[in-house]
């Protein structure tokens, strides 16, 4: 432990337990497939029952039709996230008729690209941009990547402990706001320097269908079963190559060194043709390929284990949100969803993510150097596919280490900014969230993927087949226990509202969509040019 970690955190040690430094926000979205009782992805369209997925604020979905996303609001408990996120697996699941909610990040069986629906947003001119926007995607990755399901953890700090730090490190006459993104980012570099460890202790994704390959050939992989292809050795398959994996994207190399490089190369992307999607074409007999063809489409395009966020005002891009008023909150995006447990994460794993967190915002930083970039990008390669290999080595500044070594290092650290968030509690749940967790780092076998590696090893049982029957245990459970009242009646409620939010904005729309394109990219290539 660094001597001005430890410093750091003795000096918030006080204000923490007078209350003077306020508590933690928390929201999860997690995604989810809709399948069959066989285990296909569903053909059939979202749920009306469910409400409008263009206006619902927290039952919606990501890239594919049959793709639920739940998203909790912003909660200073995480037992009251997990309720929450709780009781909309309940809602859904009472709507969904024979249907099952997939719980695992690798997908369901897939039958080719074209087996997975694109989202239809409807006819307004905000919903066939992302409609759009999702075709776009088809023709540069490919439908079945965006298959792929995780869990994102949404992290924010009060105010009341921005200023504390401020005030420790001499800088209360930085703006709040400038200073406040100051930490976000310094928080996000030292996140893409550790994050290997979130990767291997919630990685579990160590296997797959062979229907997610739709005829490519890979190697590394051991058949198991009649469907199914295993990695020995891998933590979170989502995040390798054969997952969320983009090389265009990958000469960007955003390492997050302060707010305007991470604007700037993000507007840079949205504005820069690539020749490859300039071949393919933006409207194309009066059909809609992709928005642009640009390296990205639009900023949210940018693949990342982690993201700088701020909620966006009516007509702003994220970056313009970011610009004008900071960092907001951080969203954690590399999380696979565990099938062994009914929510796909649990309190342990949020507490455990809150001091990993608040150790990477106290911990020594510097500005993250192409050589170290290159370093960071290679441990994380190396942990994804190759984390449960008890000799694997990871490289640093000062040398190698095993994985066994470097993690125990970054425990002693996560120990003391778990005894910091917990002169907050009654209790110590987040000290007993990291300790619960050790063990794993010298026991790979004790992972979420380990676990799930061994069943199937053991049982000799393809994938889909032992997901489907913890899709079957955990909708049982939820169709078993009841909902808070409250919270159901909002639900109904929300249906109803927001599908007529949904009419309202069809009715209102007076441009044509390629006008209403126009407009919103010339209004973004303004405010840049203003930059």
């Amino acid at each position: 432990m660094s001597e001005q970690f430890a410093r750091i955190v003795a000096a918030l040690e006080a204000p923490v337990r007078q209350g003077r430094t306020g508590r933690i926000r928390r929201g999860i979205e997690k995604e989810g497939l809709r399948v069959d009782p066989l285990g296909r992805i569903s053909q059939l369209p979202h749920p009306r029952q469910l409400g409008s997925k263009l206006t619902h604020p927290y039952i919606t979905t990501d890239y594919s039709e049959a793709l639920l996303e739940f998203v909790t609001p912003v909660y200073s408990r995480p037992s009251d996230a997990l309720d929450f996120l709780a009781d909309l697996h309940r809602f859904s699941y009472r709507q969904l008729g024979d249907e099952l909610i997939w719980p695992a990040s690798m997908p369901a069986w897939l039958d080719g690209n074209a087996s997975v629906p694109i989202a239809d947003y409807g006819s307004s001119n905000t919903g066939q941009m992302k409609q759009v926007y999702r075709r776009g995607l088809d023709v540069r990755y490919g439908r079945i990547m965006q298959s792929i399901a995780g869990i994102h953890y949404n992290f924010s700090l009060p105010d009341a402990m921005w200023r504390e730090l401020a005030a420790l490190e001499g800088k209360s006459g930085v703006g709040l706001c400038e200073y406040r993104s100051q930490g976000y980012f310094r928080l996000i570099r030292n996140f893409r320097r550790t994050s290997w460890l979130l990767m291997y202790l919630f990685g579990a994704s160590p296997a797959f269908d062979r229907s997610f390959l739709d005829g490519r050939k890979v190697e590394g992989f051991e058949a198991l079963g009649r469907r199914t292809l295993v990695s020995e050795h891998a933590s979170t398959l989502r995040m390798s190559d054969l997952g969320y994996h983009n090389k265009v994207q990958d000469q960007l190399k955003v390492c997050f060194d302060s707010l305007d490089e991470y604007v700037d190369t993000l507007r840079h992307a949205v504005s820069t043709p690539w020749p490859d999607y300039q071949r393919t074409g933006v409207e194309v007999d009066g059909q809609w390929r992709q928005l642009n063809a640009n390296i990205l489409q639009i900023e949210n395009e940018y693949y990342s284990d982690i993201r700088p966020k701020r909620v966006a005002r009516h007509n702003q891009t994220p970056t313009q949100a970011l610009e004008a008023d900071g960092v907001e909150y951080i969203e954690v995006r590399c999380l696979d969803i565990n099938p062994l447990l009914p929510l796909g994460i649990d309190e342990t794993q949020i507490r455990f993510l809150d001091a990993f967190l608040i150790r990477c915002l106290l911990a020594d930083d510097a500005p993250i150097g192409a050589a170290e970039c290159a370093r960071l990008d290679a441990n994380r390669g190396r942990v994804v596919t190759q984390g449960r290999d008890p000799g694997l080595m990871l490289e640093f500044e000062d040398g190698a280490l095993s994985l066994a070594e470097a993690g125990g290092r970054l425990f002693d650290e996560l120990r003391a900014a778990a005894g910091l968030l917990d002169l907050a509690e009654r209790n110590t749940p987040h000290a007993d969230a990291v300790e619960a967790l050790a063990p794993r780092i010298g026991d790979p076998a004790l992972t979420p993927a380990g676990e799930i590696f061994a069943a199937l090893s053991r049982e000799g049982e393809d994938f889909i087949d032992w997901t489907l029957e913890r899709a079957r245990e955990q909708a049982a459970e939820f169709l078993g226990t009841p909902m808070d009242r409250a919270r159901e009646a909002l639900l109904d409620q929300l249906v109803e509202t927001s599908l007529i939010q949904q009419r309202d904005i069809e009715a209102d729309d007076e441009l044509s969509f390629g006008e209403y394109l126009a407009g919103y990219f010339a209004r973004a290539e303004a405010v840049a040019k203003r930059a």
